[in-house]
């Protein structure tokens, strides 16, 4: 009896053992494949916001936590599942799909750009229909609006940790990508809470009877502006960084390395002027790189849209 109950305990702690040893590799993997993704949280973070520009602030944190549990069940109910299917019934179909993506990135962040230089009333157009809404009616268009600009990010953020646990067994494969689902969901959103509330927090602050803390206030309300500008130029630079590196990579992966070859080339050259700074130089300029190759690749798509769209319209229009 105490021989079986001891080879009992052993097996007991052979699998807490081995449980932990699991959980360990979920959390590297969860940490790596979030990485990966980092340059989509990037964008992600700074697309949010600009979705509650508008609104009554009592309803701005309402609307973020709408967009979050979207954002969720995007993730989980959706991506999740449509993820392990392709990952274990079509292993292949993940490199397209990364590139087709990444090529929705560049195009969106080329559009951005193409805004700027050359602005084509598409955000007037919206404004203007925004502005016939009632309140409740507003909200609801900027939740749905958000959600669905989330279901493209979040699925290439599910793409991207996919392929970074390929090798995996479908059980930590659905680990690493429910934890990366639910860590970067509360990541981005906690992190566009803050921005979002950050003009109340100042003007809160402006107010006080605390002398030392009216300069704080006064240079947050200045501030908030600025930092969502600055938060719009990043999120267009990582579109276009992510984008023009999962197309660099995915064209590698069908046996084409020129470009991929060529990047590493000028890279390791701009690299070598400074010894102390060489690894941030090669980051740099591979990333700046790609980012180039990201814009050509929206310029492309963009090219194609306009001469399709009008197409598609007619064939419609004809049916």
């Amino acid at each position: 009896m105490a021989t079986g109950l001891l080879a009992l305990l052993d097996d007991v702690i052979a699998i807490a053992k081995l449980a932990a040893t699991s959980l360990d590799d979920v959390a590297a993997q969860t940490a790596k494949a979030g990485t990966k993704a980092a340059g989509v949280v990037i964008d992600d973070a700074a697309v949010t916001p600009t979705y509650v520009v508008g609104l009554a602030p009592a309803r701005e944190l309402p609307i973020i936590g709408k967009i979050a549990l979207g954002s969720l069940r995007n993730k989980l109910l959706f991506l999740l599942p449509a993820a392990l299917i392709l990952g274990y019934f079509a292993p292949w179909s993940i490199t397209p799909l990364l590139m087709l993506g990444g090529l929705y990135l560049c195009y969106e962040g080329a559009e951005k750009l193409y805004e700027v230089v050359m602005p084509h009333g598409a955000h007037d157009h919206e404004a203007a229909v925004s502005g016939t809404l009632d309140p409740v009616a507003l909200e609801d268009q900027k939740v749905s609006g958000a959600i669905r600009t989330d279901f493209i990010l979040s699925a290439e953020i599910m793409a991207l940790t996919l392929a970074s646990v390929a090798l995996s067994n479908i059980y930590t494969q659905a680990a690493v990508l429910a934890s990366v689902g639910i860590l970067i969901t509360i990541l981005v959103y906690g992190v566009v809470a803050l921005i979002v509330k950050a003009d109340d927090a100042g003007l809160a602050l402006a107010g006080s009877s605390h002398g030392f803390l009216k300069p704080i206030g006064r240079g947050l309300v200045a501030g908030v502006p600025y930092l969502l500008k600055g938060l719009a130029m990043v999120g267009t630079a990582a579109m276009l960084w992510v984008g023009g590196s999962i197309l660099v990579h995915g064209i590698a992966e069908f046996g084409l390395h020129g470009p991929e070859h060529l990047i590493e080339a000028v890279a390791t050259r701009v690299a070598s002027t400074s010894s102390s700074l060489a690894g941030v130089l090669h980051w740099l300029a591979t990333s700046a790189a790609q980012a180039v190759l990201g814009i050509l690749a929206g310029a492309v798509t963009i090219l194609v849209v306009q001469i399709a769209a009008p197409l598609i319209r007619r064939l419609r229009a004809k049916a």
